[in-house]
């Protein structure tokens, strides 16, 4: 049988686009096989490629959210680069930005403008908090939006709150992004119309906050910070291992905690102890449990408990660190990580966790150099030579 193409074959997206939201949004795009044409400013780029120079002087968030698309770089505060992108519009299905708040609409790149232009045209807005309301005009950086989002407060020990690790809020936002434009799509082929799609920071995030939002709102009390331990489960932690390594576990019923007493702590009567039987008891005594558990597994080198761990039938991981994710053997033996082109040479990539068996492989293009398509995509809209160089020459295009 025939192998299926990508889904997104044949759709073209357009981005004025910077930092990570917006340019993970539509790196899921290219991924999924959408031409993706991302606009850059003349004068550096997406800032996002200042950001470090860790992937062999490359960026490395511009690195992760920016394979596969073409870089045209333009002043877009003139009239002559803004028209090219009015033009390169004219012939996409998808624009995707992610301005400062006003920037797009003073621009006439805002969606409901584009839309009210082009009927067939998905036109995404992406911004920290919305078109309207008082944090409208407010800056909204990834670390921000997690503090107003409330995730800063859930994250981390009792005595100090701490962000995420990676940009959750830009993430967040950029999923449904992304989903919102497969959606909008969707609809298309059925009414033949595109329409806008608006995804804003805090909105997302707070979506994500659903479990401990719930648990504030109905409960009237928002779970606990508990470090790596969980708010309403014991034992559910990472403990220490004779070789110094660290294995977390989840006990999530009753059964699995006889089965650890037994099995693991070698204490079966610690099953039916009224201290411990139940997940309630546990979470009241969450301290001796974990005194328990840990004592347990400190006689233990991390493979050997992680082994009676397995045995018993309770859920458990070793604590790694970056280096040994890259070296993951579950990822290896999946055969995960490929290569990626780049202006400093090839780099290691995962392939996106979206896996279509039986169609073609997740296309995980180049990562472009600042301006690398801009001649291409110039004649492409009809530009001539002369033209052509009367925008590099006044600064308009690079």
């Amino acid at each position: 049988m025939d192998r299926l193409p990508l889904p997104l074959e044949g759709i073209t997206v357009v981005a004025v686009e910077q930092a990570v939201a917006a340019p993970f949004a539509t790196r899921q795009l290219a991924d999924l096989g959408a031409r993706v044409i991302k606009v850059e400013r003349t004068d550096g780029g997406d800032f996002a490629r200042g950001y470090d120079t860790a992937a062999r002087g490359l960026a490395s968030h511009f690195v992760w959210c920016n394979r596969g698309k073409e870089s045209i770089a333009l002043d877009l505060k003139d009239p002559r680069g803004l028209d090219v992108v009015r033009r390169l519009i004219a012939d996409a299905d998808v624009f995707v930005q992610n301005l400062a708040h006003g920037a797009a609409s003073r621009l006439g790149l805002d969606a409901a403008t584009l839309c009210a232009a082009h009927p067939r045209l998905v036109a995404v807005d992406i911004s920290g908090y919305g078109a309207s309301g008082p944090y409208a005009g407010k800056r909204a950086y990834d670390m921000l939006v997690q503090c107003e989002a409330g995730l800063v407060s859930v994250t981390g020990t009792p005595e100090q709150p701490v962000k995420a690790g990676i940009p959750a809020a830009d993430i967040a936002a950029a999923m449904y992004a992304f989903s919102g434009v497969l959606a909008a799509l969707v609809r298309r082929g059925t009414t033949g119309r595109g329409g806008p799609v608006e995804v804003s920071m805090l909105e997302a995030l707070a979506e994500w906050l659903g479990h401990p939002l719930h648990h504030t709102v109905h409960g009237g009390t928002p779970p606990e910070r508990t470090g790596l331990a969980h708010a309403v489960i014991a034992p559910y932690d990472a403990y220490p291992t004779a070789d110094g390594g660290r294995v977390l576990l989840s006990v999530q019923n009753d059964r699995e905690w006889r089965r650890l007493a037994e099995q693991v702590i070698g204490q079966p009567e610690l099953g039916v102890d009224p201290a411990f039987a139940t997940n309630a008891a546990r979470v009241v005594n969450r301290a001796r449990t974990d005194e328990l558990v840990g004592t347990a597994l400190k006689a233990l080198g991390a493979d050997e408990a992680l082994a009676r761990l397995e045995a018993a039938g309770i859920a458990c991981a070793r604590l790694r660190d970056l280096h040994e994710l890259a070296g993951h053997p579950q990822l290896a033996a999946r055969e995960r990580w490929r290569e990626v082109g780049s202006p400093v040479g090839p780099l290691r990539a995962l392939l996106p966790p979206i896996t279509l068996p039986g169609g073609d492989e997740a296309r995980m293009g180049d990562v472009p150099a600042l301006g690398q398509h801009t001649e291409a995509l110039l004649r492409s809209v009809g530009m001539t030579d002369a033209e052509i160089a009367a925008l590099r020459r006044d600064g308009v295009a690079a």
